[in-house]
């Protein structure tokens, strides 16, 4: 049941994870999406606003307006404009030198207020190939008749300069004038095509005209005309304009999961400390229960299968029992010591110590005690001095050894070696039992590997939890690597 909850668990952070995900990808793509439109209106109000500069300004050069009282035929102020009047590729010239009782009656309006002028006006269009001979053939007599019939309800006049073709470097100008203003970067280039069929390219060459595409929607653009605009490369600048919602949302996103798959971690330890917890009742269990059950025996004994009082049975019975009690109390210390590991009540002795003695000691005893193994020990100094705890670093390399002689193989390999910056214990064996995942487990406090319900090997599993704390507080480390053989590595400072 535990299990099948564990594994919802995970089922429902990782459910959690993958929607987290897709929402934040969801939303950075539609934000992106809506940034990339929003960056296409720009572009196309900047060029809309570019043509109507361009061509604003064009008027302020080519376009007067002439406002007058009576009949405009008869007005002698009109042939004094057209004498001064000049018409050239810049505009209209010669109108700020006029004087102003020179032109009897005639007001002059130029450029923008010209085309706003709101009364009724008639409009002569002059281009730009004629000259200024054209504006004076207004008062030409021959053209007076023809000129009653069109003007006669006129009291204003527009002249203004027809152009069939645009200004490419100053078209540029207002249109990189209006992308600098909205901070638009893209590379870009346009068709002008005016009513006669008239085509003007720049920079098309350098632009894929599949890709995007804005036409000019300006009401200055000149009747039955088309100005294009190709653009690309805009995808780095919708990037760069989305680069902090990115960024804050991969934050939000990556804290989210690092937060769940934390949570995950802690309840994955809790589980396994709860598996520790109940394998370590069940080893204590076990192992307080086998001297329990001797010391019982041995009672039931002395009172029930002794009533002779024999002195020798009498002292089994007690050697027994004794022997079982030191059993208890001893694992009834190691689990008291285990507590004080990792705080600094464990107070060491430290004093001058040789390794090789130790080592060598230590390796007759296993040696003795597991004759069918082949245990051996190398040094290439017969001393190597450490100040150290002699008992507890000797109890430290003995349980090392132990473990080697439970799990390990038939061959085990103790070295000794004196580098230059510390010493360094090899232990190994011959062993393959023990796996590269349970290797990273074996120093945790109370961890045993797993045997299933089985107890061929006795112990709590603080073991090696003891021998590394003993060696961290001797400043030194161990480690263990898993190949075809095991090897559990200490360095230890010199003295």
């Amino acid at each position: 049941m535990q299990n099948r909850k564990y594994s919802y668990l995970i089922y429902f952070i990782a459910a959690v994870i993958a929607v987290t995900l897709a929402i934040q990808i969801y939303w950075n793509y539609k934000n992106y999406q809506a940034s990339r439109q929003q960056l296409i209106n720009e572009i196309q109000t900047s060029l809309d606003f570019a043509i109507d500069n361009y061509y604003i300004d064009l008027a302020e050069k080519n376009t007067i307006g002439l406002s007058y009282e009576g009949n405009i035929l008869e007005n002698k102020g009109l042939d004094t404009i057209t004498k001064r009047i000049d018409i050239s590729s810049q505009g209209f010239k010669g109108l700020d030198s006029l004087k102003p009782q020179d032109i009897h009656d005639i007001k002059i309006f130029k450029g923008v207020q010209a085309l706003n002028m709101d009364t009724l006006a008639s409009e002569l269009s002059v281009s730009l190939d004629e000259r200024r001979d054209v504006v004076k053939s207004f008062l030409n007599p021959r053209n007076v008749d023809s000129l009653k019939g069109k003007f006669a309800l006129a009291n204003r006049i527009i002249i203004s300069i027809s152009t069939d073709s645009i200004e490419i470097p100053e078209m540029n100008n207002y249109i990189q004038e209006q992308l600098n203003q909205k901070n638009l970067s893209v590379d870009y280039g346009y068709r002008f095509l005016n009513k006669k069929g008239l085509k003007q390219y720049f920079n098309l060459s350098e632009i894929d005209t599949t890709n995007l595409t804005a036409e000019a929607k300006s009401g200055y653009l000149p009747n039955k005309s088309t100005f294009t605009l190709f653009y690309d490369n805009i995808e780095q600048e919708v990037w760069k304009r989305n680069l902090l919602g990115i960024l804050l949302s991969a934050l939000l996103m990556t804290a989210v999961i690092a937060c769940l798959l934390f949570l995950l971690k802690i309840i994955n330890r809790q589980k396994q400390l709860a598996e520790v917890k109940n394998d370590l009742i069940s080893n204590i269990t076990h192992e307080f229960k086998t001297p329990i059950a001797t010391i019982s025996v041995a009672l039931e004994g002395i009172k029930n299968f002794n009533r002779e009082n024999d002195p020798i049975k009498t002292g089994n019975y007690v050697n027994t029992s004794t022997a079982q009690l030191d059993k208890l109390t001893m694992m009834v210390e190691k689990l008291l010591e285990t507590a004080t590991l990792d705080g600094e009540e464990l107070a060491l002795n430290k004093e001058e110590i040789n390794l090789n003695e130790i080592l060598e000691n230590l390796v007759q005893k296993h040696q003795t005690l597991a004759a069918e193994k082949s245990i051996r020990f190398a040094a290439l100094r017969e001393n190597n001095w450490i100040l150290g705890d002699a008992f507890h670093l000797e109890n430290a390399l003995n349980n090392l050894l132990d473990n080697a002689v439970k799990y390990g193989g038939e061959t085990i390999l103790v070295e000794l070696e004196n580098l230059s910056s510390q010493i360094e214990i090899r232990i190994t064996d011959s062993g393959t039992s023990l796996s590269k995942a349970e290797a990273k487990q074996i120093f945790e406090k109370f961890y045993r590997v797993p045997k299933g319900n089985t107890h061929d090997v006795k112990g709590f599993g603080i073991g090696l939890y003891y021998t590394q704390k003993i060696i961290e507080k001797h400043g030194g480390s161990i480690d263990v690597s898993v190949t075809s053989q095991t090897t559990f590595k200490i360095e230890l400072p010199h003295a």
